[in-house]
């Protein structure tokens, strides 16, 4: 039976971890993380499940430490997994186990090297992301690939979306690479990085809106950023703008900035390039915004983003 050491956090975390005891994988140790009381915690519980299988789970807050190292080594694993573990890991970690170390990755590496890549993904328009399984080095996201699985990003799909997407197809890729990995058989092909980039992590000051921007990347924004994750705002003369939910709807007269209005009882975004969005989802200063309290809200027939 391989042994291995999972460090692991999130919904791939949850469904890797499980997809290694399904194969019959002797889990020694979990590494995870505390909760952070200030963040939205939406996702499923790592520390939960390794309590629910019996399997000894740690939290350090370093994992690089020499302590955390040796417990590692203490295990005696063929194999080191990382699952959306949220921490760099150095190389004596890598070095811990006997049969190499694996990262399952949030997009179709070479592209969206780096953080949060499902939500950078969705910003820049991309019409499929994915999962991929690859051989872990001291340089991040640039080991061979051993496996990768596309999903589709469709229009109107918020990153959320995506995410539940990309993580049924981590757990197919892992589930479908285990057998090669344990037989020493597993294809290991060297990523091409001049074929992607490397992003880094996103904050909720991030989610700034251009006003200058057109239709479709205040759209995308928009949906990158959406539910639960903190959302695009912007400043108006009313207080601060959440948009939570768009649709791209045809075009109309361009404007200077980007603006809200009221037209035949909906609410609407002009973007700079003329191009209109409906709004479904909203809030200003505060409170739920529709076209029902858009006037009494914003004050007027139309508000501007500040520049």
């Amino acid at each position: 039976m391989s042994r291995a050491v999972v460090f692991a956090y999130h919904n791939v975390g949850v469904r890797c971890l499980k997809a290694l005891i399904g194969r019959g994988v002797d889990v020694a140790l979990v590494v995870t993380h505390q909760d952070n009381p200030n963040e939205n915690i939406w996702f499923q519980s790592v520390a939960q499940t390794a309590r629910d299988y019996g399997i000894p789970a740690i939290t350090p807050d370093n994992p690089n430490a020499p302590d955390v190292v040796e417990q590692v080594k203490a295990c005696q694993a063929d194999f080191l997994f990382s699952f959306y573990y949220r921490h760099m890991l150095k190389a004596p970690l890598l070095e811990a186990v006997n049969r190499g170390a694996y990262n399952m990755h949030g997009s179709l590496l070479p592209k969206y090297r780096g953080r949060v890549p499902i939500n950078w993904a969705v910003i820049h328009g991309e019409t499929e992301t994915g999962a991929t399984l690859h051989q872990m080095n001291v340089k991040p996201d640039s080991g061979p690939v051993v496996d990768q699985m596309a999903v589709p990003i469709l229009p109107d799909d918020s990153a959320d979306e995506v995410f539940a997407k990309v993580t049924v197809a981590a757990e197919m890729v892992l589930w479908r690479s285990l057998p090669g990995l344990i037989a020493g058989a597993a294809p290991h092909v060297q990523q091409d990085l001049s074929q992607g980039a490397y992003f880094g992590g996103r904050k909720p000051e991030d989610g700034r809106i251009d006003a200058r921007a057109g239709a479709a990347q205040l759209h995308n924004f928009v949906r990158a950023l959406t539910l639960p994750f903190p959302g695009a705002f912007a400043d108006t003369r009313a207080g601060r703008l959440l948009l939570w939910k768009t649709l791209q709807a045809g075009r109309t007269t361009p404007a200077a900035a980007a603006e809200l209005y009221l037209e035949a009882g909906r609410l609407w975004l002009r973007a700079a390039d003329g191009g209109r969005l409906a709004v479904l989802q909203a809030e200003l200063a505060g409170q739920a915004l529709g076209a029902e309290n858009f006037a009494a809200l914003a004050g007027g027939d139309a508000l501007p983003l500040s520049l």
